[in-house]
């Protein structure tokens, strides 16, 4: 019977506190509140106002829209990322911190629910050698917050937020990675397209060699242009050198990429690659829906906001209920029987009354790192528009070059062969042959850099509109 009226009159103490509790939510405003996008953020002219009319849609099509197979059809590199994928270290790293964030959000979700605990006790007493008795005592104990004033849920909230901002890192990584295996693939189709312009060239300029020298010996040329000659034939073998060691570090830094010891590189040619003519960039907004930086950005603010939301949980009161049910043979004079049922039940309602000038400070710090975040925020999407418009610049640029370096390689032809033809007939010089040879190979090696460069546009584009997502 004690032990009912004991329940009835911690029934009714809790009646008092949700009483309490009742009030203080009428002064609790901003601790239930989600978060919502600021209404300054603003994406009007996020790309720049110079770009043309065809490339900013004013509907959501866009390149990041394709996926990196549609986008990227030459089957060696498909098989090159998705080699990567499967084993960059970075990757599998950001996946790990995916489950780091996983359990975190499942321990903030598992906090709602009560603790439990059971603490069973026995043992044997003998006094003055009498005969030992045995006391045994199961206690099985329970605590439950109850989440009134948002404590709880801020937590989980937050939470989620670092979780789904662990995605979003994973994903940042997953298109870095998908980018940079595709530049260093072109780069890798670059320079073996320059090796085989010096190379050409290198025979050529060897049969020009042999030609300089029958011409000395029948008195048609000096000594000076045939080493002249020489000494041009040996720069161009020169610079084979120097591909071959840049082929071998570009198949290296690439072989890092895909997780393995460095090794050659399966690959096609720079010729026939094919790309969209169109290249369309969609609407501002979508940068806030597919690029995984800016996302994590404002799932850093976010976060931000929920912790500002918690800091300011801390000026209410926590309400905790917890209980006991155990079974016991000693309870002094409360129990007669060998064996008896014990219960009981406590509120607890505990009051911050001396902290609350810590409270005060940690609010306020928590608002600054909000707006830390929200600025970060706003700077992540400048940044962005910034990369999208130096990216379909390049490619415009690029692509501006390749009519007037194609005529620059004709009028250059040209030129070597009437430098060779005058030379032979006496009326020119070597030095002007010798001229006209070297500005074209130079045109030619460009022209494959601008038709990279064009390529490493698209790339970078891709990869600035948050392109790769599967």
């Amino acid at each position: 019977m004690r032990i009912n009226d004991n329940i009835k009159t911690i029934t009714m103490k809790i009646k008092l506190i949700t009483l309490s509790v009742s009030c203080l939510l009428l002064s609790s405003c901003g601790i239930y509140t989600t978060y919502e996008r600021p209404s300054d953020i603003n994406t009007d002219g996020l790309y720049g106002q110079d770009l043309n009319e065809e490339a900013v849609a004013v509907d959501t099509a866009s390149i990041a829209s394709l996926s990196w197979r549609e986008l990227f059809t030459d089957s060696h590199l498909q098989t090159l990322i998705e080699h990567a994928l499967q084993s960059n270290t970075d990757l599998l790293s950001a996946q790990q911190r995916i489950k780091e964030a996983e359990a975190t959000l499942s321990s903030a979700k598992l906090a709602y629910l009560p603790s439990f605990m059971l603490t069973p006790q026995g043992g044997v007493s003998s006094f003055d050698k009498s005969k030992g008795s045995w006391t045994y005592t199961g206690i099985a104990s329970a605590s439950w917050e109850i989440d009134i004033f948002g404590k709880l849920t801020n937590a989980k909230r937050r939470s989620k937020a670092l979780y789904l901002q662990s995605l979003e890192y994973e994903q940042a990584v997953s298109t870095s990675l998908i980018a940079n295996v595709a530049n260093l693939y072109y780069t890798l189709l670059m320079l073996d397209e320059q090796y085989r312009i010096s190379e050409e060239t290198a025979v050529n300029w060897r049969e020009s060699v042999r030609t300089m020298r029958a011409m000395m010996a029948a008195g048609m040329t000096n000594e000076a242009s045939v080493s002249q000659s020489e000494a041009n034939c040996r720069q161009v073998e020169a610079s084979l050198l120097d591909l071959k060691q840049q082929i071998k570090e570009v198949e290296n830094s690439l072989s890092i990429l895909l997780g393995e010891v460095p090794g050659g590189i399966e690959r096609g040619h720079l010729a026939g690659q094919d790309f969209p003519e169109e290249l369309t960039v969609g609407v501002p907004l979508q940068l806030l829906s597919r690029r995984p930086d800016v996302k994590s950005a404002e799932l850093s603010l976010a976060s931000a906001f929920y912790s500002t939301n918690a800091a300011r949980s801390a000026f209410y009161p926590s309400i905790t209920l917890s209980g006991t049910a155990g079974w016991t043979n000693s309870a002094g004079n409360m129990i007669i029987n060998p064996g008896k049922l014990l219960l009981s039940a406590v509120g607890a309602l505990t009051q911050p009354l001396f902290n609350k000038g810590l409270n005060i400070a940690q609010l306020k710090i928590a608002k600054a790192q909000q707006e830390e975040a929200k600025l970060a925020f706003q700077q992540a999407l400048l940044n962005a528009g910034s990369e999208v418009n130096n990216a379909l610049t390049q490619v415009q640029t690029a692509r501006g070059k390749t009519e007037l370096r194609t005529g620059q390689i004709t009028s250059l032809e040209n030129a070597v062969r009437s430098t060779q033809l005058l030379m032979q007939h006496g009326t020119s010089t070597y030095l002007e042959v010798l001229t006209a040879q070297q500005s074209l190979l130079s045109a030619q090696l460009t022209q494959v850099a601008d038709r990279f460069d064009e390529i490493q546009g698209i790339i970078n584009l891709y990869q600035a509109l948050g392109g790769g997502r599967d």
